[in-house]
């Protein structure tokens, strides 16, 4: 337990039985320990979290690893550490394209992850932290070019160009010997690609070879720059002259706070219509009272010592605010050593932003921010990595990344647990025979 005036008061439950899992669909496949937490100290959860636990409003639970279908690994990011990948940085990129020029990306047809956590523009003089704010000026209306429909025809096909070859290609094929010999055998498309891309890349190189042989010395030998922070990332990404703002902000929800009182409405509205959209709930489904069991309530005691982050630890909320209006929820719990995330809710009309994306790369800056105040808290916690089910892979591209090893509660590059978790679904990563005594001693299962 924590040492500290407080204490941690829970209710377990069990595990005995198999439920249905969210994942693969199993009617009974998912086992768990669960424990309704009447009050938990930060301390006592970082170090909960630590055994593979997790809360879902105050309920707390810990899948039971060898017996589940679906094993689900506790990941956290090194945010001291965190290079964002080129694919991260483009999702970044896409925030700053359209804060300046107000237009909407098309959504992704397989819906957004990093609701699911698991893609350069000018710069700024200091990074912008949780509750930065953004103005954009938007630009005039971009030309768009209509493609011909169905009756329409197009200036090839007015002049006749293209009539024999739509003949040849409705043209039924001819009966032959199959494929001929004395032509070279068909590739795939990606095989092809790839041969081309290994092409230029050498033509590159030896361009640059040749280029700098008539460098001088010192000019050649030159290092590349060093590569961008996030937080220098993220400035980049909300212009200083806008007109579209852009803000976040950290409100407190237990005990709940002013603003967040003030805003509850609104952040519920949200949440309802992510949940009946996205995830397809009925209408009364997402009700306010279940809202406020699911991502307000919070076991977790707030507390504000003095070598702790200026705003305290605890549980909260932080609000994507566009132009004064939330467009996206992001729910964490800042511990001792690290922030954990929740859950996020988003506006259904900015699907299209990539918005679980570009809040968990906020919220490792944001880790990063707090740890200057409170240099042990330095993770970003994620949640559960499940290798076993595709969709929930993408936790794993947030680097340098660890999972904790469901038997000795040792924390292990994720690089050297995916070898494992290809041949089987639930694995111990720390092959260290006496890792496990001393963690099993600390008790929490």
């Amino acid at each position: 337990m924590a040492a500290s005036s407080t204490y941690s008061i829970v209710e377990y439950f069990g595990g005995e039985d198999g439920y249905k899992c969210g994942y693969c669909k199993n009617e009974n496949g998912n086992f768990s320990h669960g424990m309704w937490s009447h009050a938990l100290t930060v301390q006592d959860y970082q170090d909960l979290i630590d055994r593979g636990w997790r809360r879902s409003g105050k309920y707390i639970y810990k899948p039971i690893m060898n017996q589940t279908c679906c094993p689900q690994y506790t990941i956290r990011c090194d945010s001291i550490n965190f290079q964002p990948s080129k694919p991260q940085k483009k999702i970044l990129k896409k925030m700053g394209k359209y804060l300046c020029k107000g237009e909407l990306p098309k959504p992704p047809s397989d819906g957004e992850l990093m609701d699911s956590l698991c893609e350069d523009a000018g710069s700024c003089d200091a990074p912008v932290p949780c509750g930065s704010e953004v103005s954009v000026s938007v630009e005039g209306p971009v030309e768009t070019v209509k493609s011909a429909g169905p009756g329409e025809k197009t200036g090839r096909e007015e002049s006749g160009q293209s009539t024999q070859q739509s003949r040849e290609q409705t043209a039924p094929p001819k009966p032959g010997l199959g494929a001929d010999p004395s032509r070279p055998p068909c590739r795939k498309a990606k095989e092809v690609r790839k041969e081309r891309k290994l092409q230029k890349e050498l033509q590159k190189q030896s361009g640059r070879e040749a280029g700098s042989a008539s460098l001088p010395q010192t000019e050649a030998a030159r290092p590349s720059p060093p590569s961008k922070t996030i937080e220098e990332l993220i400035a980049e990404s909300l212009p200083a002259d806008a007109v579209y703002k852009l803000e976040v902000r950290l409100v407190r929800s237990s005990p709940p706070s002013s603003q967040f009182k003030a805003t509850f409405h609104e952040s519920y509205q949200v949440y309802k219509r992510y949940q009946m959209t996205v995830h397809k709930d009925p209408p009364d489904k997402p009700s306010e009272s279940q809202f406020r069991r699911f991502l307000c309530d919070s076991p977790l005691e707030a507390e504000n010592p003095s070598d702790g982050p200026d705003c305290g630890y605890g549980s909260f909320h932080q609000q994507y605010c566009l132009n004064g209006k939330i467009i996206a929820v992001g729910v964490i719990d800042i511990l001792p050593a690290c922030v954990s995330s929740v859950y996020l809710y988003y506006d259904p009309d900015y699907s299209g932003m990539s918005l679980g994306v570009y809040s968990a790369l906020r919220e490792l800056a944001f880790t990063r921010q707090l740890h200057k105040k409170a240099p042990r808290l330095r993770y970003y916690y994620m949640g559960f990595y499940i290798h076993s089910c595709p969709k929930m892979r993408y936790k794993g591209q947030y680097r340098p990344s660890d999972l904790l090893c469901p038997e000795t509660y040792v924390w292990v590059p994720i690089e050297r647990c995916l070898p494992k978790l290809d041949l089987t679904r639930y694995s111990r990563f720390n092959e260290a025979p006496e890792a496990g005594r001393l963690n099993w001693r600390r008790g929490w299962f």
